[in-house]
């Protein structure tokens, strides 16, 4: 796939059912983009994407989001080597988010704090519980924390 996929955004029916990705960025420039591990579909994370973000994620086939909190691009892994290869990208029907479909290998974590999943726990009556294993990584030893 190369950059020129991304398109200026044109008719409904164009951007519904035609075959060209027209993603619509909000009013800051950003577009939701899911992340999912490609072998058993489990959700990862949840991050933003700018334009940059979503060509440089097409062009190297390296999940790249856009930080929020510290205003640039972001490399999934370019600090922990956690690095999510994309297999697969997608768009929902009206092109407003963005799915990837990544392989972070047998034993890749997606979340900061050091889990595959960065939803690693749930609510039990008013309590959050984990249930998404033991952490993979210490984020102490990783990021010097």
């Amino acid at each position: 796939m190369s950059n020129s996929c991304i398109h200026e955004r044109s008719s409904k029916e164009e951007i519904e059912t035609g075959e060209k990705l027209q993603p619509k960025f909000d009013a800051q420039g950003l577009i939701p983009c899911i992340a999912s591990e490609v072998h058993s579909n489990e959700v990862i994370m949840f991050a933003f994407m700018n334009e940059e973000a979503l060509r440089h994620t097409i062009a190297t086939n390296k999940a790249t989001y856009f930080s929020r909190s510290r205003n640039k691009l972001w490399v999934k892994g370019e600090s922990s080597g956690q690095v999510q290869w994309v297999k697969e990208l997608r768009t929902d029907c009206d092109q407003d988010v963005i799915l990837l479909k990544v392989d972070i290998g047998e034993k890749g974590a997606a979340c900061h704090n050091g889990y595959k999943s960065c939803f690693y726990r749930k609510l039990e009556g008013e309590k959050l519980v984990y249930d998404s294993g033991e952490r993979l990584f210490d984020p102490a030893e990783v990021y010097g924390k």
